[in-house]
């Protein structure tokens, strides 16, 4: 037992920098950009501003599953933006996400840009732009959005949550680490409970339900995230890591997980993605 009192909140929060841990230097309490610097944009229609975070991942996936069935206009540009050094403070990015977390997407396709940003929207966008991987109407697309959107609320459960205090935090919490392992493998459960019924999240197809859930509870299942698949017992999930396993067999899925990533092995990275060649200069699927 600690010796040291219990912490009692004070009644006014004031900031200390540099007590949040590994990523401290990116985390304060205010918005908007530190510094000027302006975004490149490259050739294609779209332009994807974003790092292999599965945040990030998302994307890229979408976007190469876009592309696999066809659809030309999900040509893009991914350019990597370093988070750790602050490149999403710039004036440029916080123009195209004011909340400054990647991945942001501009659309430079007509006659105005658009911009979109938060990585369920961007899924959304990009769907109802193609009409791709989206079921038109009904209780089949009602069933997708809501996945969709359950990926989005529990994330954070999963990352700021239980990722933060079991790998990041500088002081383990017993307390903080229970509760949000409790949390996550209820997220589990549930997703296990759902693929015992269907194949995919949504029903018999493959959607951006599962393009959204499978970065982040996918690769928890397959044990790449935190390094805590013994301690969450992943194992026990059958039904996930069946369905996990399906979707990191699929070319656009391994294409996509390698986009803006820069750490690991040398062949799983591509720092930025300008043209469907660059994947062969580095010996991707």
């Amino acid at each position: 037992m600690s010796d040291s009192p219990p912490y009692a909140p004070p009644k006014v929060w004031t900031w200390t920098p540099g007590s949040g841990g590994r990523f401290a230097n990116i985390n304060r309490p205010v918005a908007g950009a530190t510094h000027e610097k302006e975004l490149p944009v490259g050739r294609h229609p779209l332009q994807l501003y974003s790092l292999a975070t599965p945040n990030g991942v998302k994307v890229t996936v979408m976007l190469e599953e876009l592309l696999a069935l066809g659809h030309a206009g999900a040509e893009y540009d991914a350019w990597l933006i370093r988070i750790n050094e602050g490149d999403q403070f710039g004036s440029g990015f916080v123009a195209v996400n004011p909340n400054s977390k990647i991945p942001a997407l501009m659309d430079r396709s007509g006659a105005q840009p658009v911009r979109v940003f938060e990585s369920g929207a961007i899924l959304l966008y990009l769907a109802e732009k193609f009409g791709a991987l989206l079921p038109a109407a009904g209780a089949a697309r009602a069933e997708c959005l809501s996945w969709l959107f359950w990926q989005m609320g529990s994330a954070p459960y999963l990352g700021g949550g239980f990722g933060h205090f079991y790998a990041y935090a500088p002081l383990k919490i017993e307390y903080a680490i229970d509760r949000f392992a409790m949390e996550v493998k209820r997220q589990l459960d549930v997703l296990d409970r759902r693929l015992a019924q269907s194949p995919y999240l949504a029903g018999d197809a493959y959607t951006i339900a599962d393009i959204a859930v499978w970065p982040w509870y996918g690769a928890l299942a397959q044990g790449l995230l935190y390094e805590s698949g013994e301690f969450l017992q992943v194992q026990d999930y059958a039904h996930v890591r069946r369905w996990a396993e399906e979707i990191a067999a699929r070319p656009a899925a391994q294409r996509g997980r390698r986009v803006n990533r820069t750490w690991g092995e040398p062949a799983s990275q591509l720092a930025e993605r300008h043209d469907a060649r660059d994947f062969d200069a580095t010996g991707a699927a």
